[in-house]
């Protein structure tokens, strides 16, 4: 797996906008235990309503709604409140116990967060001298919650496109991914090895991000209406309606770990999808001096190390 330190990345996977009706992406997949970083306590936010009923367990924070932010501060400078799904592993998911790698779920009883994007928010908040805490929502709503105060940033396996930054500022490449498509071991193109060979073929992605949009780089694919969650892209595959899925190639070893039936497919170089994932963090515009610190902290992470932190995240994510 190839991962970048800074500059202007590609657009991506939790990306950007189809050919289809246009529609915006609220983008965004062992974790080594980061030194200087500890678990972080809770504060108050809310849910957008936008993102559906609340879980079970869900604490009501309205009364913290719209929080300001000013250039030289993140919300109120003590909690960062990083917006995720916390249900798209190995990059964020829900957890039932505190560890040293999880952060509490703000906006739910008892939940905690884990995963890849949580240990580099747990990298901004030490940087920003803040304590994080997650706050759940559906991928959709986290712009509008950003800009509207309910979140201070957003860590949520996001890609910084043309479309987003004409709302939000985004930080340097966290990190680079990429595109491949998922099979049932008995499919008939279980054996393909460029994306022709799935000229005519059924096609599911995600709703809203880069997994639905690389989709219409396969030649005559029957794109199909995009699902919340890869869950259920995972579901629908195992179900038949399609004759694959896209998904994000890092998670690879994860994926077919916890799918027994599936395979993924071997593009031969340069027959794949041409699309990279980068995943940036954002924040409201208007905070230069906050975007230089956050790109200051991910510029510390060597590499190595990003690597490391995402490969331990893969064997710990819940199958």
């Amino acid at each position: 797996m190839t991962l970048f330190t800074c500059g202007e990345a590609p657009q991506s996977a939790h990306s950007n906008m189809t050919a289809k009706p246009r529609r915006v992406q609220f983008s965004r997949r062992d974790f080594l235990k980061l030194s200087g970083i500890s678990v972080l306590s809770m504060a108050g936010i809310s849910v957008l309503t936008a993102c559906g009923p609340a879980p079970e367990g869900t604490v009501d924070l309205a009364a913290n709604e719209g929080i300001k932010t000013s250039s030289t501060v993140l919300g109120d400078g003590k909690t960062l409140r990083v917006g995720m799904e916390a249900a798209y592993a190995p990059y964020n998911w829900q957890a039932t116990q505190a560890s040293d790698t999880t952060i509490p779920i703000q906006n739910v009883s008892g939940a905690y967060a884990d995963g890849y994007d949580v240990q580099l928010a747990k990298v901004v908040a030490a940087a920003l001298g803040m304590e994080a805490v997650a706050v759940k929502m559906s991928f959709t709503g986290l712009i509008d919650s950003l800009n509207n105060g309910q979140i201070d940033i957003i860590m949520a396996g996001m890609s910084a496109t043309d479309e987003r930054r004409q709302a939000i500022d985004f930080s340097d490449p966290y990190f680079v991914g990429g595109f491949g498509l998922l099979v049932k071991a008995n499919s008939k193109y279980v054996n393909a090895t460029s994306l022709a060979d799935f000229d005519g073929a059924t096609v599911l992605g995600q709703k809203d991000t880069l997994l639905d949009t690389v989709i219409d780089e396969i030649p005559n694919v029957n794109h199909l209406t995009p699902v919340d969650s890869v869950p259920s892209q995972l579901s629908q595959l195992n179900q038949g309606t399609c004759d694959a899925i896209t998904y994000n190639t890092e998670n690879t070893k994860g994926l077919l770990r916890a799918n027994k039936g599936l395979v993924a497919i071997q593009f031969a170089e340069g027959k794949g999808f041409s699309e990279t994932v980068p995943c940036n963090a954002g924040i409201k515009k208007g905070q230069d001096a906050i975007l230089a610190k956050i790109n200051e902290a991910f510029s510390k992470v060597s590499d190595d190390e990003r690597s490391k932190i995402f490969d331990a995240c893969v064997e710990r994510q819940p199958a």
